[in-house]
């Protein structure tokens, strides 16, 4: 019997024979697909470059995923994330981006939430702490990709030498650099708050001090707080005030100089990542390592630093990208990864994996600290100028004559308006 259709009827029946056509092949589900990648370069030189690492994973993973082709872009940390903000301006976003900030995508709509996907064990997998902070309103937008903490490094040469101890106390601190000094080290204690990095030295030193760039309910900025100009104060009267940092003032000294000072035996002291270590260690400097210290010597929360992936909307692929970020994702990647960089694993497993394993001793007080540390407020899209805020200005907090009040209270201004503007 012929049946014939009109109006509504006749619609859903052409929808349904799409459908249908789709489904034999007919779309995009039976065509070859490219998916462009975007990366950041954690190696060193061209020998360690992150671009060997991604073009390997994506030869095995296309090898079992036929019809799927990796292309992947590896850039300099400097470039990243400027470049794929002018893609997605210039209408051309990657289908990822491995960079280190979401917010401001997500804010805009540019994501896929990371539930659409990949299934429940993989988005369950990730460490608590840092899916929390790939959160925009309570969807999850951000996958950590890499993460890490600090400790304070001391050279156990230079401290031997100098009769110093491992600090415990902020005045333990003073006092190993004062003997340090009495030897004739170059930076006693190396506190880059210069353009480069200065947001994480002074996040340290905040959360040290028991306060930091939010207000305990982490609902607002908090930066002037009593505990923030407390503790800028005493680094400018202890540290900088004593002659103790160094020749090069302190906003003028960028993290990346302050490293390579340490790598050749120039520095008593500084707060270090896991890649200064293995570095440090390679240039036949012996690396102690302690949580950072506080004023009274109790334990407060470390400064946690995450590294971001998120998937654009753009050019669909929906599934694709979901299938590659599965493989991105299991455990003999991630510790790939983590083994090549010394950086932490952001899953629960390869989290357990590494702390099993003999091999990433070096590792383990860094992994103590993360699960309690403490990150950037990196879900806020005020957070960047925030940031800017603070790279521009901290310097003149330890400064000589530099008043942290006022200094604090500037950045804070800087921080409300940014905050007003979300």
């Amino acid at each position: 019997m012929q049946r014939r259709y009109t109006g509504l009827t006749a619609a859903v029946a052409a929808l349904s024979m799409a459908a249908t056509l789709a489904g034999c092949g007919i779309g995009d589900g039976d065509e070859d697909v490219t998916l462009k990648l975007v990366a950041a370069d954690y190696g060193s030189g061209a020998g360690n470059t992150s671009q060997k690492y991604w073009d390997g994973l994506a030869r095995s993973f296309e090898k079992t995923h036929p019809g799927i082709t990796i292309d992947v872009d590896v850039m300099s940390w400097k470039d990243v994330d400027r470049e794929v903000a002018e893609m997605v301006e210039n209408g051309k976003a990657p289908d990822l981006a491995q960079i280190g900030a979401y917010a401001d995508h997500a804010a805009a709509g540019r994501l896929y939430k990371v539930e659409e996907l990949v299934p429940i064990p993989t988005q369950a997998n990730f460490l608590p702490l840092l899916s929390r902070a790939g959160e925009v309103d309570r969807d999850q937008y951000g996958m950590p990709f890499a993460a890490s903490t600090r400790l304070l490094f001391y050279n156990k040469g230079l401290f031997d030498k100098a009769g110093a101890k491992p600090p415990k106390t902020w005045n333990d601190i003073r006092a190993a650099a004062e003997k340090l000094k009495g030897e004739g080290v170059t930076h006693p204690f190396a506190l880059p708050l210069g353009a480069e990095e200065s947001q994480a030295e002074t996040m340290m030193w905040m959360l040290a001090g028991g306060g930091g760039y939010r207000d305990t309910g982490n609902i607002t900025y908090d930066i002037d707080s009593n505990e923030n100009v407390a503790t800028f104060t005493w680094l400018r009267n202890n540290l900088v005030g004593k002659g103790l940092t160094g020749p090069v003032a302190p906003g003028d000294l960028d993290r990346q100089e302050a490293f390579d000072a340490f790598v050749r035996g120039d520095v008593g002291m500084l707060n270090g990542h896991p890649t200064l270590m293995e570095a440090a260690e390679n240039a036949g400097v012996e690396v102690g390592k302690v949580p950072m210290p506080t004023p009274d010597g109790e334990p407060r929360p470390a400064m946690g630093v995450a590294d971001w992936m998120m998937a654009f909307k753009q050019n669909g692929h929906r599934k694709e990208i979901g299938a590659f970020l599965e493989y991105v994702y299991q455990d003999k990647n991630v510790l790939a990864f983590s083994d090549q960089y010394d950086i932490l694993p952001v899953t629960s497993t390869a989290s357990a994996a590494m702390r099993e394993d003999p091999k990433h001793k070096d590792l383990w007080p860094f992994l103590d600290e993360l699960p309690t540390s403490e990150l950037y407020p990196v879900g806020r899209t005020s957070w960047a100028k925030v940031s800017e805020s603070v790279k521009k200005n901290i310097g003149k907090a330890v400064a000589p004559g530099g008043d942290p009040d006022a200094v604090l209270a500037g950045i804070a201004r800087d921080a409300r308006d940014a905050e007003a503007a979300e």
